[in-house]
């Protein structure tokens, strides 16, 4: 009887199939192609030009919330890329949730936004937003993998990043009064 057992667990164990094994992946066309190559460009490009600008500017201090920023993001996202095992669109791997590429697009992004102001921050978030879309079109996540990498990166960058005005003590009040309507505003150097 427990030899008849134990050969009912082994027959089992055989019969499991390998949920790990990424299946033959797909064939991409060459905009799909072409979409995914920009926006690994525009992954790179975008938080570079930020720690350059930022040593432009001389703001160490932002830099370092960038680093900050940029470490618990990426940290956050490979656990859960590790952990979820998501398989992509194209079944490459097993690494679609949550997109990486979104999560430093939008995590710069918030990062320049917060500490620079929305002059710098509405082109980094049209850059960012280019990169989640291309990731979806290119068949390399889900949507909602993209989101949840824009969620993580722009989490990060609004915990760690002070807006630079603060350094400055830059204010911006309302002024009214019956004949008027306006903004007051001072800065210290």
């Amino acid at each position: 009887m427990v030899t008849l057992h134990l050969s009912a667990l082994s027959a089992l164990a055989i019969r499991v199939p390998d949920s790990y094994s990424p299946p033959q992946a797909l064939q991409r066309t060459s905009f799909q192609k072409g979409i995914g190559t920009s926006t690994d460009v525009v992954a790179v490009v975008l938080p570079v030009g930020a720690l350059v600008g930022s040593a432009i500017a001389g703001d160490w201090e932002g830099m370092k919330q960038f680093a900050f920023t940029t470490i618990v993001a990426g940290g956050t996202n490979l656990i859960l890329k590790y952990t979820v095992r998501e398989l992509r669109p194209d079944q490459s791997n097993y690494h679609s949730f949550p997109s990486l590429h979104s999560t430093v697009g939008f995590g710069t992004a918030a990062f320049l936004q917060r500490r620079y102001g929305w002059k710098i921050g509405a082109p980094a978030y049209a850059l960012a937003s280019y990169v989640a879309v291309g990731r979806v079109l290119a068949k390399k996540h889900h949507w909602w993998d993209c989101v949840v990498g824009a969620a993580i990166g722009a989490g990060s960058a609004y915990i760690f990043t002070t807006p630079w005005a603060r350094k400055h003590d830059f204010s911006m009040v309302p002024v009214a009064n019956e004949e008027y309507l306006g903004v007051a505003a001072q800065m210290s150097f």
